[in-house]
């Protein structure tokens, strides 16, 4: 059997109602603290008013966009004003990104861009970061039980992680309830990255047997969950989906990922894009030049998440990567150009994702012509 290691948060608390007891929790941790919310504070204020019964000081810092380091260092200053002891991140995965960068930087001598991986120097934290709870009302990136927060870097057109093994949650509360009526096409944006997430380490040169154990069941009950929100609100789906999620966070910090998110990355620093929703278009081109050029293990791998796709959404599994592209579109997906993404940048976002960490992870080698073509397909 091959060795492997694997790292995740602290505690996890996974099921409806499990969100209740977080002010709990989070008031040992410190009697001041910052909470970090998204543009709207309807899914954070009951935390928040359950930290002031217990008598907690608590700051609140928005994060109504993807993150960038300006948004960062607005947070690392009010944390740093406010005195706070820990923080709490309750959103989706940019908020949850976000609240972890703030706890990770917070306590740091250094500037932030010595410790951002390719625009800086990429040099691990000198101080530990600040107690962080991570609590997601999204399904779909699985922030809450990784080690790196995602940083855009508007100057550079790229986006970056931010990354130490310290930045894993003191806890994860994953209460699908706080996903129930989530907009349609932020369902769709999300679940599609949540199942991006299982699909890649599946596939990876990095999977091993816990992630595969994470993973194999947790594809075709993904694509069963998102296809049932497409058609109405199901609360047994949400619950299917928030695991996925769960289970996508697990595996890639684990195991890695591949292709799509090798090219999400650059298409993230040069559209402003949801970087799910950007996924999900990729995705099925990516499959499809996987499938053409895979061997052995790599092949049989991608044989099962074709059937594991025609099961979900129809078809057959020779068509697998043609069916999901399709089906994508048919619920609303748009393709990258209409992200915003340009034709003249193509060549550029080939060119870095090729180089990219995650590519290293691909179950079989796409150079930049091939990436182009992906590219080409999804525009």
């Amino acid at each position: 059997m091959t060795a492997f290691s694997f790292l995740t948060a602290t505690e996890i608390r996974f099921g409806r109602g499990t969100a209740a007891g977080a002010a709990e929790y989070v008031a040992q941790l410190g009697r001041n603290v910052l909470v970090v919310q998204g543009a709207s504070g309807q899914r954070a204020d009951p935390l928040i008013l359950a930290l002031q019964r217990l008598g907690v000081q608590v700051s609140v810092f928005a994060c109504p966009r993807e993150p960038d380091i300006a948004l960062i260092e607005d947070g690392i200053r009010l944390a740093r004003g406010a005195g706070v002891r820990a923080v709490v991140a309750i959103g989706g995965g940019a908020v949850i990104d976000c609240g972890k960068a703030i706890a990770a930087l917070a306590p740091a001598p250094r500037p932030m861009l010595d410790h951002l991986e390719v625009v800086g120097r990429g040099l691990p934290l000198d101080a530990p970061p600040l107690p962080f709870v991570a609590i997601p009302t999204t399904a779909g990136t699985g922030a809450e039980v990784t080690k790196n927060a995602v940083i855009a870097v508007p100057g550079a057109r790229r986006k970056v992680s931010l990354r130490d093994a310290r930045m894993l949650p003191l806890l994860s509360i994953v209460d699908p309830s706080l996903t129930d009526g989530c907009p349609r096409g932020v369902t769709l944006a999300s679940g599609l990255d949540a199942v991006t997430q299982v699909i890649e380490p599946y596939v990876s040169t990095k999977a091993n047997r816990l992630t595969d154990a994470l993973c194999r069941d947790a594809i075709p009950l993904g694509l069963r969950a998102l296809a049932r929100l497409m058609e109405g609100e199901d609360a047994g789906a949400r619950d299917d989906l928030a695991w996925v999620s769960l289970c996508g966070g697990l595996a890639l910090a684990n195991a890695g990922l591949g292709a799509v998110h090798g090219l999400a990355g650059p298409i993230g620093g040069m559209a402003a894009a949801p970087h799910g929703a950007v996924c999900g278009a990729l995705l099925p081109h990516v499959l499809a030049a996987n499938m053409a050029r895979a061997e052995g293990v790599a092949a049989a791998r991608l044989a099962e998440v074709a059937g594991w796709i025609a099961g979900g959404l129809g078809g057959v599994p020779g068509n697998a990567a043609e069916t999901l592209a399709v089906w994508s579109a048919a619920q609303g997906l748009p393709r990258l150009g209409a992200m915003g993404l340009a034709a003249g940048d193509v060549p550029e976002v080939a060119a870095l994702a090729a180089g990219s960490s995650s590519m290293a992870g691909n179950p079989v080698v796409l150079d930049s012509g091939a990436l182009i073509g992906v590219l080409r397909a999804a525009f």
